[in-house]
């Protein structure tokens, strides 16, 4: 694979493109109109210059990085791609049009990957013309850092593809791990009960959000559940949460919270709003 279309260049895009253009993959990043693709791009920049004054990367890879990534506002632009990776909001109707529309532009030999953290690659791939030729890549956040990555294999989804995907994590740099497509698949899923329970407790008064994440912290996790949900972004969490309650036929352990609900519906995201449960001035 010499060249990679993201699709979508919000923290999980973003961040999945700089990690191919780091890697010395030719990258294309696109969004919706060229104000959204250049704020990311811009801020792809200033992370990797930010790695550079840290002393983690240096000045002449991260020029050869930046030379490698550009932009797009068109999805015909990202023809020349190799191997698409999604990452739009987790809408089923929404990335099936996407994976559709890709199917028609990319070359025929191209791959088509996901990111989604719950839905159903095979329904996904139901969208195009090659399911053998398409699989989930799912990152996780923030991208650049964390190592793991599931590899999905849907229903239709070859074995020259996983193989294919199998290879591309390790070339990033990544640890994969190959897992069917089940919902929420493997890290998903064991999470949901790590925010559901601080949740319960949180709304049944048994302790406040600092005492929780500082009691959960105790026992090796580097973040509580309230600070991983305000990084993740309350919005996120609580779609992948509804999707996987619903994956599983409103199994009760999975079932999301009123306060997500809430807070969602009142903008308070987390970090990308400034506030959640914490405050980040």
């Amino acid at each position: 694979m010499a060249t990679i279309a993201v699709i979508g260049g919000g923290t999980m895009g973003g961040g999945i493109a700089q990690i191919n253009a780091m890697r010395g993959f030719d990258t294309i990043l696109y969004d919706v109109d060229d104000e959204t693709v250049n704020r990311s791009l811009q801020k792809i920049q200033a992370t990797i210059r930010k790695g550079v004054e840290l002393g983690k990367t240096q000045p002449a890879d991260a020029d050869s990085a930046l030379a490698r990534l550009r932009g797009a506002a068109r999805l015909a632009d990202l023809a020349p791609a190799d191997l698409s990776i999604e990452a739009v909001p987790e809408k089923l109707d929404l990335k099936r049009d996407l994976f559709a529309q890709l199917d028609t532009i990319l070359k025929p030999h191209a791959l088509l990957a996901t990111n989604t953290s719950s839905l159903s690659v095979t329904a996904l791939a139901a969208a195009t013309r090659r399911p053998e030729k398409v699989l989930g890549l799912h990152f996780f956040n923030p991208p650049h850092l964390m190592a793991l990555v599931e590899v999905v294999r849907g229903d239709s989804t070859s074995q020259a593809t996983m193989d294919a995907g199998v290879a591309y994590t390790r070339a990033i740099g990544k640890t994969p791990v190959v897992c069917k497509d089940t919902p929420a698949f493997i890290v998903n899923r064991v999470a949901r009960p790590f925010y559901g329970e601080a949740l319960r407790l949180l709304g049944e008064n048994a302790a406040d959000v600092p005492t929780i994440d500082s009691l959960v912290k105790t026992l090796g996790f580097r973040m509580g559940p309230f600070e991983l949900i305000d990084l993740i972004g309350l919005d996120v969490n609580f779609a992948v949460t509804q999707s996987t309650y619903n994956a599983f036929f409103h199994e009760p352990k999975y079932r999301p919270h009123p306060i997500q609900q809430k807070m969602v519906e009142a903008g308070l995201l987390g970090r990308k709003t400034k506030k959640g449960f914490y405050e980040y001035p």
